[in-house]
């Protein structure tokens, strides 16, 4: 009987983080370009109480033995890539990516991280940078007598200046690809960041290479699904009270066994 108390507290925690997976979507659903976490889970180990070989007789063995399992675990939280709608802003720095691929930028480290989030930005130096300062990867720099700024679908940044009617090419934007996106590392400002489980950066123009191409004066985003979280929170949250039914059904057969009399 105590076998299912540690059992049945298995199921609870183990919904617990669920919700919380659940919390974190909901709380993402206006984040620019925010991907949604799934919690997957496996069974613990079993304990075998007969062996299914085991000889019921000299000519037979039995067909089925008994394995009382021990719970469950969470083993990972996939983070899901799926595109999220498109949002018409009209601002020249705003930035969808149509398809595969990541925006690259740097860190105040100088490391490089990635991100599907366009919402760029002009510093004071005319650099394009990320709503915390960050500048993109490759650098691009518009100049500060630029008219309109002009990106397309393949990431050339074109600016047109007074006195001259041909645009001027000041920069190409990259995007980079991962054999394993789920493998990337979340660390918070919508940014991600390598790991041995997502590879190494595949980078390479928009729209070649299995890169998506890019939209200008739109924004993707939040690629989570309300009525959808709120089913799988009616559900975990049933999940959770009957594993408490579970804890309780043998705390009273314990209470029953305990009250016994000779």
């Amino acid at each position: 009987m105590i076998r299912a108390l540690w059992t049945a507290s298995t199921g609870m925690e183990a919904q617990q983080i669920n919700i919380d997976v659940i919390a974190h979507n909901l709380a993402n659903i206006n984040t620019t370009a925010f991907k949604r976490s799934r919690a997957d889970y496996q069974d613990l180990l079993y304990q075998e109480l007969k062996a299914a070989v085991a000889s019921s007789s000299q000519d037979t063995i039995v067909p089925t033995g008994i394995q009382v399992g021990q719970g469950v675990k969470m083993v990972s939280t996939a983070k899901l890539f799926d595109q999220g709608n498109f949002r018409q802003t009209g601002n020249s720095f705003d930035l969808g990516i149509e398809g595969e691929g990541f925006f690259q930028i740097t860190m105040p480290d100088g490391t490089i991280s990635y991100t599907r989030t366009g919402e760029f930005k002009v510093d004071k130096d005319g650099r394009l940078v990320t709503s915390d300062g960050y500048l993109i990867e490759p650098a691009i720099t518009i100049p500060a007598d630029s008219l309109t700024v002009t990106i397309s679908a393949d990431g050339i940044v074109s600016v047109s200046q007074p006195g001259t009617s041909v645009p001027t090419q000041v920069g190409n934007l990259e995007l980079a690809r991962f054999i394993n996106p789920s493998g990337l590392k979340s660390i918070g400002k919508n940014m991600l960041a390598p790991t041995g489980a997502s590879g190494d950066p595949l980078t390479s123009t928009p729209g070649i290479d299995g890169l998506g191409t890019l939209a200008q004066g739109f924004l993707e985003m939040s690629n989570v699904s309300v009525v959808e979280e709120m089913v799988n929170m009616i559900a975990a949250q049933r999940a959770y009270e009957i594993n408490s039914k579970a804890i309780q059904a043998a705390d009273e057969m314990l209470q029953t066994a305990n009250s016994m009399k000779r």
